[in-house]
């Protein structure tokens, strides 16, 4: 008896030992999965006035601007001042204001809404909605390469920089406007070939803040009333350097 159950017990073990070596081998460890792509860089911001500025370059195509113009170039308060062209049309005046742009989208562009036109004076407003996102250093900083890029290409073309206005809608970023307006004024001051052009004085009561009258509802915008305040200032800056050239 003893012999068969040891029989039967080396059966056992055979079989068990056979079935082993026919087994499936064990799972390879599952290989990571493969590292996504690199997630494409975003699209630069400027790209989003792409619209605006292909609408400057159709207009161009089909009328011409002249030469030795004097060009404006910045956010939506040249881009609101429908009369512009007009009030400076003895300056031979083009607009090329849009929307909420900031000076790095000036920058961005300028091969295509600036150098071209190869203007006698370049007056830039900038920075009023720069201060929303960026430090006083960083804008000053942007025009700046602005500046530099544009005198690069155009050596003789003057660059006036509009103050940044006082508003009542952006009254918690004064400071830091006020920081930017101080640093463009002092690089104007050293710098030849720049002017800075200072509105302030007229935007602001005899309490130190900023006239509602001369506003639009929104309380940031300049309105009518506004920009005829501006007309006779930015006028003499321009008269200064103009000489005989320009009548105003």
């Amino acid at each position: 008896m003893k012999l068969v159950s040891y029989a039967i017990l080396t059966l056992l073990a055979a079989l068990a030992v056979t079935t082993c070596a026919f087994a499936a081998p064990p799972a390879e460890p599952t290989a990571a999965p493969a590292a996504e792509s690199a997630a494409k860089p975003a699209a630069d911001p400027a790209a989003k006035w792409e619209p605006a500025i292909a609408a400057f370059e159709k207009k161009d195509k089909e009328s011409p601007p002249p030469a030795g113009a004097t060009l404006f170039v910045g956010s939506s308060t040249f881009a609101k001042w429908k009369e512009l062209e007009a009030d400076f049309k003895a300056l031979r005046a083009i607009n090329r204001g849009f929307g909420g742009s900031m000076i790095s989208d000036v920058l961005y562009y300028a091969d295509r809404i600036v150098i071209p036109y190869k203007p006698r004076a370049i007056v830039l407003y900038g920075g009023d909605n720069d201060v929303t996102k960026k430090s006083a250093d960083q804008v000053f900083a942007d025009y700046k390469a602005l500046v530099e890029k544009v005198r690069k290409a155009l050596p003789e073309t003057k660059i006036y920089f509009i103050a940044i206005k006082p508003s009542p809608k952006r009254a918690a970023l004064w400071d830091k406007a006020k920081a930017v307006n101080r640093m463009v004024k002092e690089y104007a001051d050293e710098t030849p070939g720049l002017g800075y052009i200072d509105i302030m004085p007229v935007m602001l009561g005899a309490d130190g803040k900023p006239k509602p009258e001369l506003f639009l509802a929104d309380t940031l915008h300049v309105n009518r009333a506004g920009y005829e305040l501006w007309i006779p200032i930015i006028k003499a800056a321009l008269e200064k350097d103009a000489g005989p050239r320009v009548s105003l």
